[in-house]
């Protein structure tokens, strides 16, 4: 049985993004500039015995600069792997009038 958990992720709900870094496989980090010059990142800070990247990037990432974010969500699930390892998956789905996007993250950890 799968649990996912949905929710709206607020710091960017309306923003306008003017410049994207880092969203690539296997990236660790994302830096959104917003209209403002704020910059919001998007990062997991790593722990022993984990490994968190980005997986995918499904869409044209320029398609969320320029406009507001009409969606930006987080969806999560976790799982196990072998050996009693634990995973997580992550996604980000964001939409603007110009297109829609999903950030996919990926972490595993053996729990020490």
């Amino acid at each position: 049985m799968n649990n996912f958990n949905v929710s709206v992720f607020e710091p960017l709900l309306g923003r306008t993004i003017v410049k994207i870094e880092g969203a690539e496989k296997d990236s660790e980090e994302i830096r959104f500039t917003l209209e403002n010059g704020d910059i919001f990142r998007m990062y997991h800070e790593q722990d022993c015995c984990e490994d968190v990247r980005v997986e995918d990037v499904g869409g044209n990432i320029n398609s969320l600069i320029g406009n507001p974010l009409l969606l930006a969500e987080e969806v999560t699930n976790e799982g196990e792997v072998e050996y009693g390892d634990t995973c997580t998956w992550t996604w980000y789905h964001f939409a603007t009038i110009k297109g829609y996007v999903t950030i996919r993250w990926y972490g595993e950890s053996n729990g020490y």
